[in-house]
């Protein structure tokens, strides 16, 4: 169980970003960013968007650095990943027997 950063490698309303995420739950990726002080409106579906000026921040307070295709993966792995686009997953189909 551990929250992963990524580089800040993402442009966008003229910064850099990276992302912040959990392999465990939600949960805990709401409970860290509070503790650094990262807004609730920077989560986006799985992630928290975070400016190159917070990303050292997120580092001491125990986020692992990881490239940006290890933190997909280890979203993705936790079955955390909720990409654009895509329906959230059903848990039951109704009418099943």
């Amino acid at each position: 169980m551990a929250i992963y950063i990524d580089p800040p490698n993402w442009p966008g309303h003229g910064r850099m970003w990276s992302h912040l995420v959990s392999d465990h739950s939600f949960d805990e990726l709401h409970a860290f960013a509070a503790r650094i002080g990262a807004p609730r409106r920077a989560f986006e579906r799985d992630h928290y968007d975070l400016p190159v000026e917070r990303y050292g921040d997120a580092v001491r307070a125990g986020a692992v650095e990881v490239g940006s295709k290890e933190l997909l993966r280890r979203l993705t792995a936790a079955g955390l990943r909720r990409p654009k686009h895509r329906p959230a997953p059903r848990t039951a189909r109704r009418g099943a027997s």
